[in-house]
């Protein structure tokens, strides 16, 4: 058989599909051959038909099983399981990758799934979303496929239907859309998305809360304007009740909404601190572990890096406390490198606020989370950055002197360079620094000639007389010693 035959041979068979689809659209727009057609089997033949790869062939399907269902019950319900099911296998195969997701919305199956939300049937308009949540999940092209083929302000009606497994999948795929791009969101939120998820932040169900909480966060964290927006729907302090829900991923996801309202703005900040989300933020981080820890301890970050103000309200709130605990309790290095990152975001403003880092005993940790080998890139980079930063701000000595027994050169000299500073304009606490052997501790760095070290051990050998400084200086007592032994009485 050539070529052209077997070209010829497929041909032929797509003209007799679709001239058979058009028979039986034809014979089921009459009354009196509904009954015929049904005991031919009609129905598990156009099941095959309505997934047909050829897009007329799937609408004259369609069509005609739309007329079998006008004129029989029982055909009706018929079609009702079998646009669920289609919707299922679409739901299905769209799930796996965006590839996949792809060929269904190149087979025409997101116009078809969003014509099954315009059905009456609420188990048909579920199964069109699920199917519908797996496309847009994959990729801003998908996700902009399911927006234009008009799905959002469907999917906003179904937030109207009693069944709340449909209210459930509606706010969910509302989520997989935003959370791609600010376009996204805003095409969401222009058809009064966040009024209506608004309505539903307290509904008993805690699935529905979940996905609720789960789209306003993702049309939240975008830009300040779609922040704003979910501020305006008055979500707070309403939203503040379920911290304190019982199901935990509820109580993640409120918290998810604030990380990402905060950490665009000291004003959107503020907006949370004032109606107590971040003291009741704290709270709740006491009585969570795990991944259920890290939306608060970035909050707690965001919060107090826009400002000493703020910095210093996370502080007076017992923050820093419950971060120490995270930082010690949580065995993820990347719970501690969240944590490690937001203590460096407190305590980088002023020496105030260096020191209340200081005084809870985080230095030492951050300092041991850099050194050792075990910890990952991302934790020791974290932990460098977040102690250097608190280093540059903190006079509190105390907390510094133990840093000198225990910290490599690239850490040791600023807090070296700190000792500099205060040392000459304190005398109480030059005296500690001899009687506590710090004075004789630095005395045996080997510090390079004309080096930043060298420079902040030199100002800090001018603090004190001459022969204090000898005595502690490394050999000195051997040199006494030895003058000692030569010494001869007169």
């Amino acid at each position: 058989m050539s070529q052209r035959e077997t070209i010829r041979g497929f041909e032929q068979y797509q003209r007799s599909r679709l001239q058979f689809v058009q028979m039986i659209a034809d014979r089921a727009s009459r009354p009196q051959n509904i009954e015929t057609l049904q005991s031919a089997g009609v129905m598990a033949l156009l099941r095959s038909l309505i997934l047909d790869v050829v897009p007329s062939i799937q609408q004259t399907a369609a069509l005609a099983l739309g007329r079998l269902a006008d004129h029989s019950i029982d055909l009706a319900e018929v079609v009702r399981f079998f646009k669920k099911a289609a919707s299922f296998v679409l739901r299905a195969v769209a799930k796996h990758s965006s590839s996949l997701a792809q060929a269904v919305v190149a087979c025409g199956g997101v116009d078809a799934m969003v014509l099954c939300l315009e059905e009456f049937d609420p188990a048909v308009k579920e199964a069109a979303a699920c199917a519908l949540c797996n496309v847009a999940q994959h990729n801003e092209l998908l996700a902009q496929t399911v927006v234009d083929a008009g799905a959002v302000p469907l999917l906003m009606l179904c937030f109207r239907e009693p069944e709340m497994a449909l209210k459930r999948i509606a706010a969910s795929t509302l989520s997989e859309i935003c959370k791609h791009t600010p376009e996204l969101a805003q095409a969401v939120v222009d058809t009064g998305a966040v009024a209506h998820l608004a309505q539903m932040i307290l509904n008993p169900d805690a699935k529905l809360k979940r996905q609720v909480f789960s789209a306003l966060s993702q049309i939240s964290k975008h830009s300040v304007g779609l922040a704003e927006t979910v501020i305006e729907a008055e979500i707070f302090p309403a939203a503040l009740i379920c911290l304190r829900d019982p199901d935990k991923y509820v109580r993640k996801n409120v918290t998810t909404l604030m990380r990402e309202v905060v950490k665009h703005s000291p004003e959107l900040s503020q907006v949370i601190v004032n109606c107590g989300g971040m003291s009741a933020v704290i709270d709740s981080l006491g009585d969570c572990q795990g991944s259920l820890r890290l939306p608060g301890i970035m909050m707690l970050g965001y919060v107090a890096t826009h400002s000493e103000n703020l910095a210093m309200s996370v502080i007076l709130s017992k923050g820093v406390h419950q971060l120490a605990l995270c930082l010690s309790e949580e065995p993820e290095h990347h719970i501690k490198a969240a944590t490690a990152w937001s203590i460096g975001q407190i305590g980088y403003h002023t020496p105030e606020h260096a020191k209340a880092v200081a005084t809870v005993n985080l230095l030492p940790s951050l300092l041991r989370l850099y050194m050792e080998a075990s910890s990952s890139e991302d934790l020791q980079v974290k932990s460098k950055d977040a102690l250097k930063s608190i280093l540059k701000k903190c006079t509190y000595l105390p907390a510094l002197e133990p840093l000198l027994y225990d910290a490599p050169s690239n850490i040791l000299k600023h807090v070296v360079c700190q000792f500099s500073k205060v040392l000459p304009h304190d005398s109480k606490a030059r005296r500690l620094f001899v009687t506590s052997g710090g004075l004789k501790k630095v005395q045996e760095m080997d510090a390079e000639q004309d080096s930043l070290l060298q420079g902040y051990i030199n100002t800090i050998n001018s603090c004190f007389p001459e022969e204090i400084v000898r005595y502690n200086t490394p050999g000195y007592s051997e040199v006494l010693l030895e003058k000692l032994e030569n010494y001869k009485l007169p």
